[in-house]
């Protein structure tokens, strides 16, 4: 039985991108449905494009969102090394074979020479000007030193054609591509070389990326055929838009994975989404654990269409997450986000924990909910009327007098005790329990809209904080009547 090797090979130039992170999931996923090798490969031959630390973000990446690769720089499984940088006295040796073999040849055009083939629109097509040129010339001209490139030996009739795993059957006229650069004039290989020639010798048997490639792999199929080596299986994938025109990127919002962590996602729910960006289970179900979208992914269900990025729906399965979440993991995770609000240190974090757990579905949203407790003070007491409750600012001021009496014999400051106690005066009065509830939980907090009801609030600020701002406010109506 054939043994599945996947790759992933991003270049180390940022942030991970939405897209990337999404074809790098596809690729562990199909690896590990079969029981087959997920790698790691960096592909840092663009040296201008390099950026300090990116690896550690890929490094960081891979592992918040929980896709473990097998082999790679940290992790040598006998095909290293494993960042193209490293390997770059391969490529040239490879290129010269290929040169040999008819599939590619040197070119010593000038640059001047270059630009003069471009048209009116500043398109240029290289004129295989070079590969007209002897063998006799070509090792005269490399023995005094002159700065060349290796161009790809494109056919200049026929067509090239080749079965996707997602679009089916792909042909492409052969005139209708160019002969591209291989190696570089400072010894580099270009991306178009060095991941055929690493795909080879790391032995990657399917290859998974972006449909950007589907047309131009067919260059990559003539060099493995030139080189007589066996052309991996294809699954290109369409594009995540962020909506009908335009591609997610960073120049309209949030498009890397960090964004979205510091925004309070969590990795899984993120992984679980973007994995449904292109793909659908054969079953219903939407919030999936990584191993059951190991065991549910296929091919089959790969959409050829652009996915369109929805943040609200993210955002909903964030807040399914959450909700499975226990009040002490709860807390590990939203720490951060009580740190950045104005409760930091002041209330336990269980107790805000158990309230928010229901109620948030991103954790970037904790500061705005719990931020009321500190900003309790001379407010709008014009938020205590309520004409469909039936609640004036008179009934409020009794009513509130009556519930600071009665509450002052409770010493068990639990939520469930002290909400018994505002049925039972609501039932002594005569009122509805709403004409109690309501004016309390303004009492205590001074806000429109809490994280919990009016007893879960007391027992979060305490008893002795709870009087006290139930007294502030029995003062602040008692002065407008």
């Amino acid at each position: 039985m054939e043994k599945v090797r996947t790759r992933f090979a991003p270049s180390p130039t940022g942030f991970m991108h939405i897209g990337n992170l999404r074809t790098c999931l596809y690729a562990y996923l199909y690896a590990k449905k079969r029981g087959g090798t997920f790698v790691l490969r960096i592909e840092d031959t663009d040296q201008e494009r390099y950026v300090e630390g990116a690896v550690d973000v890929i490094y960081n990446t891979l592992e918040k969102a929980g896709i473990n690769h097998d082999e790679g720089p940290d992790k040598d499984g006998g095909y290293g090394p494993y960042i193209q940088s490293e390997r770059k006295s391969l490529y040239l040796d490879y290129a010269k074979e290929l040169v040999d073999k008819g599939g590619a040849y040197y070119c010593f055009c000038s640059k001047e020479r270059l630009d003069g083939l471009k048209d009116g629109n500043g398109v240029a097509k290289y004129d295989k000007h070079c590969l007209s040129l002897s063998k006799a010339e070509v090792e005269k001209r490399l023995a005094a030193g002159e700065q060349y490139v290796i161009r790809q030996n494109v056919p200049t009739s026929g067509v090239s054609e080749y079965e996707d795993m997602v679009f089916g059957h792909i042909a492409v006229p052969n005139e209708d591509m160019e002969d591209n650069i291989l190696i570089k004039s400072d010894g580099m290989p270009t991306y178009n070389f060095a991941n055929v020639v690493d795909d080879h010798l790391m032995a990657i048997n399917y290859v998974i990326r972006g449909v950007e490639y589907l047309s131009s792999t067919p260059k990559y199929n003539l060099m493995y055929d030139s080189f007589g080596w066996e052309r991996p299986r294809y699954m290109h994938l369409s594009p995540i838009m962020k909506d009908a025109q335009r591609k997610l990127s960073k120049r309209y919002g949030d498009a890397n994975f960090e964004d979205f962590l510091d925004k309070g996602y969590l990795p899984k729910a993120i992984v679980n989404y973007i994995a449904l960006l292109g793909w659908s289970p054969k079953g219903n179900e939407e919030k999936l654990t990584m191993e059951q979208l190991i065991e549910q992914f296929d091919v089959d269900g790969i959409s050829k269409s652009p996915s369109i990025f929805d943040e609200a729906k993210m955002r909903w399965l964030n807040g399914e997450y959450i909700k499975q979440m226990s009040v002490d993991e709860f807390v590990e995770v939203a720490k951060p986000f009580f740190e950045k609000s104005k409760v930091k240190d002041k209330y336990d974090y269980k107790a805000l924990a158990k309230l928010l757990i229901p109620r948030v579905e991103i954790l970037s949203e904790i500061p705005e909910k719990v931020d009321f407790l500190e900003e309790f003070g001379k407010y709008d007491t014009a938020m205590f009327e309520h004409k469909k409750m039936k609640i004036t600012k008179e009934l409020a001021y009794g009513n509130l007098l009556a519930i600071r009496q009665d509450f002052e014999s409770e010493d068990d400051w639990r939520d469930e005790n002290l909400k018994q106690r505002g049925m039972a005066l609501a039932e002594k009065l005569g009122c509805k329990s709403g004409q109690i509830f309501l004016p309390l939980r303004l009492a205590l907090t001074g806000a429109a809209t809490t994280p919990g009801g009016a007893t879960e609030m007391a027992e979060l600020l305490g008893k002795k904080e709870s009087m006290a701002r139930l007294d502030f406010s029995i003062e602040l109506l008692k002065n407008e009547l």
